[in-house]
């Protein structure tokens, strides 16, 4: 599915571990602060295209991360992807 997701995170440490693993797979990435829309414990997400929604979340059940959310940015604000 097209389009901008957001991952967020109730630890730094997840966000660092999974920016990692993402950018170890070459998937493109953007670390960037949590959009204030999103509660999370973390001030850190990592955005990502839409097109590499499958390997992301392939990568994030595989390595087991602990994530707050994935979250697609839309028009209004953003909407909860099940995971």
């Amino acid at each position: 599915m097209a389009g901008l997701y957001v991952i967020a995170f109730d630890s730094t440490q997840q966000a660092i571990r999974t920016e990692m693993l993402l950018e170890y797979a070459e998937i493109d990435i953007d670390t960037m602060p949590t959009p204030k829309e999103i509660t999370a414990g973390c001030a850190l997400s990592i955005g990502f295209e839409g097109r590499d929604l499958d390997r992301v979340i392939g990568i994030l059940r595989d390595e087991r991360v602990e994530v707050r959310g994935v979250y697609l940015k839309n028009e209004t604000g953003y909407v909860t992807i099940e995971v």
